[in-house]
């Protein structure tokens, strides 16, 4: 059985960082990097780009062979971790291989949600997660007459737009009140969801698929309100799961089936086990609650604490807890959400609305400072921001200041915290 000091599973963000900083202390141990994925690394974020065509998939990869090689990785690619030995350290490969490992990182991210719809395995559809899903759904997009899009998530709308730019008709259907429900107020929803019907798009928000049958197009979607629609490209963007099927019985806690509970280092309850980016599930910023974070700055912070705790670094710098980050650019629009929506009790929320302009600010404050700040065309530095949270750096004398000119007035109170 082969076996390695440091054995890292997944190859995107939260690996690639805890890998980083694995060689910063240990230069020579043996280090393999496993990843069920054919290609070499690269960033989920990139595969819009994909989809539209302005990426091409061989181009798009954050590490290249040379680095692998330079880092003395051993990067192992198209297997996947079938179960997991804690007892005795090992893990078995879906080849029915194993590979000993003395420390283990689990970064093993998510995969698409798929409803439990009545006639979901009859239809043929789409999802978006992998390399190989977005080169799928751009050539399917040369050829579509009629599109869905099941769900308005961040996924769901930037395939959605690359549809509407393609010139395909294409409608959005949401079981939410509104669009990108979870990371933007109704306000700042409602500016997303005109920018999509002044281009074109169809949008049923408060409304569920129940039913999908085969059709002469291609699939025949029934709405809960009795109305049906027609596609013949279905895109199924309804959410992500954490990639932790291969954890039955291993000692890896996991909490109602979401995620592998991490402690402040990312170690699992699991000896020997660490966990990072969309499968771990870490306390949050707010509350000591469990949460899932699942952001590319996350991903990367969790990956890169989890491998200073393996290699035992010295310098180790525990994590502060989850902050919601979300950027989200849409025809020529660019939309962002940092921290909490919840207003706390004391809390204070100001607004800013130029209807003619689109643009929007909204910032909530405890006793002076940051609690979360929204804004769709305006401008700030979301990891200003999440510092400013992250520090609790009092924003009284500076608020007025501050709120007119966010990015501005962040950047200076940073250059300032940072020296």
């Amino acid at each position: 059985m082969p076996n390695t000091k440091y054995l890292v599973v997944g190859s995107s963000h939260a690996a690639l960082e805890a890998v980083q900083a694995i060689r910063m202390h240990d230069s020579e141990g043996s280090l393999t990097l496993l990843t069920r994925d054919s290609h070499l690394p690269y960033s989920p974020t990139v595969l819009p780009y994909v989809v539209s065509g302005r990426s091409a998939p061989n181009a798009v990869a954050l590490r290249d062979d040379a680095y692998f090689t330079q880092h003395k990785v051993d990067f192992v690619r198209g297997k996947a971790v079938k179960s997991l030995h804690a007892d005795r350290n090992a893990v078995e490969l879906d080849d029915g291989s194993e590979i000993a490992y003395e420390r283990l990182l689990l970064a093993t991210g998510a995969s698409p949600a798929i409803p439990p719809i009545e006639g979901i395995g009859s239809v043929s559809y789409h999802v978006l997660r992998t390399l190989d899903d977005a080169t799928k759904l751009n050539a399917a997009m040369k050829q579509a007459k009629q599109a869905v899009v099941m769900g308005a998530g961040l996924v769901g709308m930037h395939a959605a737009e690359n549809l509407v730019k393609a010139g395909v008709p294409v409608t959005i259907v949401e079981m939410a009140k509104q669009l990108t429900d979870g990371y933007f107020d109704a306000t700042a929803a409602g500016l997303i969801e005109k920018a999509f019907t002044d281009n074109g798009a169809k949008i049923l928000t408060g409304s569920r698929v129940v039913k999908l049958a085969p059709s002469s197009l291609g699939a025949t979607l029934t709405l809960d309100s009795g109305a049906t629609l027609e596609a013949d490209l279905l895109l199924v963007a309804t959410g992500v799961r954490a990639n932790i099927g291969f954890l039955n019985g291993s000692g890896a806690l996991v909490a109602h089936d979401r995620g592998i509970l991490v402690d402040e280092t990312m170690q699992t309850s699991a000896a020997n086990v660490w966990a990072a980016g969309d499968v771990a599930q870490a306390k949050g910023f707010f509350s000591e609650d469990k949460v899932m974070n699942a952001i590319l700055p996350d991903a990367a912070e969790q990956g890169r604490i989890a491998g200073q705790a393996m290699v035992g670094d010295p310098g180790l710098r525990r994590y502060p807890g989850g902050i919601p980050l979300n950027t989200y650019h849409f025809f020529g629009r660019h939309a962002i959400s940092v921290g909490s929506s919840k207003v706390p009790e004391g809390g204070e929320v100001f607004t800013r609305f130029d209807e003619a302009s689109g643009r929007y600010l909204k910032a909530i404050f405890l006793d002076g400072r940051l609690r979360g700040i929204y804004g769709v065309n305006e401008f700030f530095d979301g990891g200003v921001m999440c510092q400013l949270i992250l520090r609790g750096t009092d924003l009284t004398p500076v608020k007025e200041r501050f709120l007119a000119e966010p990015m501005k007035v962040g950047r200076e109170l940073m250059s300032k915290l940072w020296r």
